[in-house]
């Protein structure tokens, strides 16, 4: 612990449990006073399992994920009571950022219990899986309402806070599948896509005010992990969630999320004030950087008039797409 956070008020969403815990821990174990939040105290159902589906388990492996799922399970109050007993301050606000006043009220808490807000990591989100072809618009809604849109909501109240300060730090928690999945879960993937758009255009618009803004996409052992991995146990085979087949990667040999947070408190440090509008990759002890997004590659008409569809069938396929793949063919 180096106290890099010393005076330094942070608000974690979706910080009930698992990644959201881990970093609001870590950053109170790095000085910081923390606002917790999730949405409602003991809020600790299944994001997509049913109870029915939970009984139709194995007995054994039924019992075990009840086991695991209880283990890692908890609330906003639970984890500032594991911070305060640990020696740090901490409060917890419960409620929906997506929610436009509700993450007003957040924003609000961090002022009136610490003073201001300078620190703000959005890990709040949703799942599900369904094919784009049988997604219902309560699913769609319910995920991309919490991600981007939530994400915005606490953005745009804590952002005239920190530049009135001319400081401040922004950190998002996106996910791979911001560029398509493995997994039939199209709002996720979108949902995660916005996430990465909000904050590009953050970085550039704050930058002039001292407040950075970035976003992580974590690999990392939650609830959702042991979800998913039940969740296919459950299912028939055409309503798996997997669209290649499930990869051989088992809960048990996903690090845990505690592995995330020190690259999250070293982005919300003096440290990295030049480093904004970047999307890292964390996972176990491995951190990784994105690449801006660039024109891989272009072709030019320089005759009058526009490119003819002749043209462009003759054109395209050796000048634009030579050695072209996929990303339908290769999902990463």
């Amino acid at each position: 612990m180096s106290n890099v956070l010393k005076g330094k008020v942070a608000v974690v969403t979706g910080s009930g449990q698992g990644i959201g815990r881990a970093i609001a821990i870590g950053l109170a174990k790095e000085g910081a006073r923390i606002v917790t939040n999730n949405r409602r105290a003991s809020s600790t159902g299944q994001a997509i399992l049913t109870k029915s589906q939970v009984k139709s388990l194995e007995k054994k492996k039924g019992e075990q994920f009840e086991k695991q799922t209880s283990a890692i399970s908890g609330d906003a109050e639970a984890t500032a009571q594991a911070i305060r007993a640990a020696g740090g301050e901490a409060v917890a606000f419960f409620g929906d950022i997506s929610k436009f006043d509700v993450a007003a009220g957040l924003i609000q808490a961090a002022i009136e219990n610490y003073g201001g807000i300078d620190i703000l990591v959005n890990v709040a989100g949703s799942f599900g899986f369904s094919p784009i072809e049988k997604m219902s618009e309560e699913l769609w809604d319910k995920v991309t309402t919490v991600k981007p849109k939530g994400y915005f909501n606490t953005i745009r109240h804590a952002a005239p806070h920190m530049i009135k300060q001319k400081w401040g730090r922004i950190i998002n928690c996106t996910s791979k599948a911001f560029w398509g999945d493995i997994i039939k879960h199209s709002e996720y993937c979108a949902a995660n896509a916005g996430v990465v758009g909000l904050t590009m255009a953050a970085a550039i618009e704050l930058r002039k005010h001292g407040i950075t803004c970035n976003a992580f996409s974590p690999f990392a052992l939650t609830r959702a992990s042991y979800e998913l991995e039940a969740y296919s146990q459950v299912v028939d085979e055409v309503d798996s969630p997997w669209i290649l087949g499930k990869p051989a990667f088992p809960t048990g040999m996903t690090p845990g999320p505690e592995y995330i947070a020190p690259f999250i408190c070293y982005l919300a440090s003096d440290a990295a004030k030049n480093i904004s509008g970047s999307i890292f990759s964390l996972g176990g002890n491995g951190i990784g950087m994105y690449s801006n997004p660039v024109i891989a590659r272009n072709i030019t008409k320089f005759g009058p008039g526009p490119w003819t569809v002749e043209e462009l069938i003759q054109q395209a396929p050796r000048g634009l797409f030579m050695g072209y793949q996929s990303i339908a063919d290769n999902p990463q």
